[in-house]
């Protein structure tokens, strides 16, 4: 379980095509800080770390993986959002984020506003019904609150402090992004599927 509070911009530093997927190493002041069998979000997707040296993680990424997620798009120096799992003792903050990517989603539209920044991104219509205004969802996993929503598109506000410690700092239109909705309103939204029910009232 993490929260969307990235700890640390990693840079990929290897891509390697194996049998069944890919191998990433990500140079990162975290890996000191980790050990093999340990989960590590990057750019909001679960991983196992295989190794970690004294200055760089490895990991590999299945082809499910790269079938739903943005993954396969990363090269060399490529910029990651990283973060560890929360610990039974930490404080936690941002939202309940797993690191099971529900959709990819596109950057619209990224405009500066007296120091802040919005973000508009798009997303698929079967994450329609998860979205919700005021919410919470994690876009390339950071948690952000959902600002403006739209049938296929949501608006977020980005403060200075994540623009300049994300990998929103290289952001532009077109870029692609790993969305992960709250899981409490998925858990609904199953809730009701289960019952019979629609939003549109029972079936």
């Amino acid at each position: 379980m993490f929260t969307g509070l990235v700890e640390n911009v990693g840079e990929v530093a290897g891509v390697e095509p194996t049998e069944s997927g890919v191998g990433l190493r990500i140079a990162t002041t975290l890996a000191r800080e980790l050990t093999r069998g340990d989960s590590l979000a990057v750019n909001g997707v679960c991983l196992t770390v295989t190794v970690a040296d004294t200055d760089a993680v490895h990991a590999d990424v299945g082809p499910e993986t790269l079938r739903v997620t943005t993954l396969g798009a990363l090269t060399l120096r490529s910029l990651v959002n990283l973060e560890r799992p929360l610990r039974a003792d930490g404080r936690f903050g941002g939202h309940f984020v797993q690191g099971h990517v529900d959709a990819v989603g596109r950057i619209q539209d990224l405009r500066s506003d007296a120091g802040f920044h919005w973000l508009r991104v798009q997303f698929p219509p079967s994450l329609a019904a998860f979205i919700v205004q005021k919410g919470s969802i994690a876009v390339d996993g950071i948690s952000l609150t959902v600002a403006a929503l739209a049938t296929d598109g949501f608006d977020v506000q980005i403060v200075p402090f994540t623009m300049e410690h994300t990998n929103l700092r290289t952001a532009r239109p077109g870029d692609r992004v790993n969305l992960e909705c709250d899981m409490v309103g998925k858990y609904v939204v199953r809730a009701m599927e289960a019952a019979g029910l629609t939003l549109q009232g029972r079936q």
